[in-house]
């Protein structure tokens, strides 16, 4: 079996780390061939590609309702050919332009769905009055016609996302749906370290959040979140992992509050474990989530998760099971589940045990065996 995989970029993503782990699983069984192409030379995950036979093809489509599109995939149709796939898979909305504009026959192609695309909005009055809907829609119109010519299959991370491209996809296609929960690396995060609880009174509760620093991730909220703990006497300090164009933006917050040795920005960083098996509980804002990859490996390095509800989550994140899931961004009510589990270290060790189990079920070893049955039915 012969399997494309095609993503835009390598930048720091969930979309583009489940690519990065599906192919270093997979070129280690027998009888699979994987290729990665993307479309830029951008990669923040080189030790995730040292391995790997990745490919960077410069490759535009960009439709146009007016004037003339841009169409530039010669060289990835070439590709194509020369690694003749029995399937490509695509992950991202460019992938899914660019790839679907040439259609092979001979060959079974997959959308994977790691976030609810926004081109896939069904009609509304806005998207008359707003040009980035109208725009959208006409992109999905487009994309819609070469699903339909390629009999496209689709991957969908999370019951939110399944749920999503069910009201969305015409009902000829969406049957084509298949819920694969997304998966980690797990033996890369699980630790056996002993003994996470500290005594807060006299060594700090090291709180961490991963993810971009962008508004949907509210990392912003966090501080109020710690502001709260610390008034209330809790010696506490929060890593946030990430870069994004908010940054500026939650430094001036952090100083304004004058919590700079509470709060630190530790901006991209490749082996996240390391800070992950030196915390203590792990946090979480986003009020938009998919799935929730970095909540997964948190788990994996025994940390429960206090998280705000931010839909995609709900499948992994089980109050007083493995964490807490807060309905509305009420930093008080957060903070307090955090108390809850400094002051309880009964109640820390059994959360943290069911977080660990939470995450072994979604080992990117399993995943794969899911996603090789997945592809030996569409080939049939």
């Amino acid at each position: 079996m012969k399997i494309l995989y095609i993503i835009p970029n390598l930048r720091k993503g969930g979309a583009e780390r489940l690519v990065l782990n599906i192919c270093n699983e997979l070129q280690k069984r027998q009888n699979i061939k994987v290729k990665l192409i993307t479309f830029s030379d951008i990669n923040e995950y080189q030790f995730l590609t040292k391995n790997i036979d990745w490919q960077v093809i410069p490759s535009k489509v960009i439709p146009s309702i007016t004037g003339k599109p841009v169409i530039e995939i010669n060289n990835y149709v070439k590709a194509v050919e020369n690694f003749k796939p029995d399937i490509i898979h695509s992950n991202l909305f460019e992938a899914e332009i660019i790839s679907r504009k040439h259609i092979f026959s001979d060959v079974a192609y997959v959308t994977h769905i790691h976030d609810n695309m926004k081109q896939f909005r069904n009609f509304s009055l806005k998207t008359i009055f707003k040009k980035e809907r109208f725009t959208d829609f006409y992109e999905k119109k487009l994309i819609i016609s070469k699903y339909r010519q390629c009999k496209n299959n689709f991957v969908a991370i999370s019951k939110h996302t399944y749920n999503y491209f069910k009201q969305t996809l015409p009902k000829n296609l969406y049957n084509n749906i298949t819920l694969i929960p997304n998966a980690i690396d797990f033996n890369r995060f699980y630790t056996a370290k002993a003994n996470k609880k500290s005594d807060y009174e006299s060594k700090k509760i090291k709180l961490i959040t991963i993810g971009t620093l962008v508004k949907k991730k509210n990392q912003i909220f966090l501080i109020s979140v710690i502001k709260y703990l610390t008034e209330k006497g809790y010696n506490v300090c929060l890593d946030i992992l990430g870069e994004g164009n908010e940054r500026k933006t939650i430094e001036s917050k952090i100083n304004s509050e004058k919590l700079q040795d509470k709060i630190i920005l530790r901006g991209k960083v490749n082996y996240v474990e390391k800070y992950l098996h030196n915390s203590y509980l792990y946090v979480h804002s986003s009020t938009s989530e998919s799935f929730g990859l970095t909540t997964l490996e948190a788990m994996a390095s025994g940390l429960p998760c206090i998280s705000l509800d931010a839909k995609g989550n709900k499948d992994i994140v089980f109050n007083n099971y493995n964490g807490y899931l807060i309905a509305k961004p009420d930093y008080k009510e957060f903070a307090d589940k955090i108390i809850r589990l400094i002051e309880d270290k009964q109640l820390y060790q059994q959360l943290s045990d069911n977080a660990v189990n939470t995450a072994k079920k979604y080992n990117i070893k399993e995943y794969a065996d899911k996603l090789t049955n997945f592809y030996s039915k569409i080939l049939k």
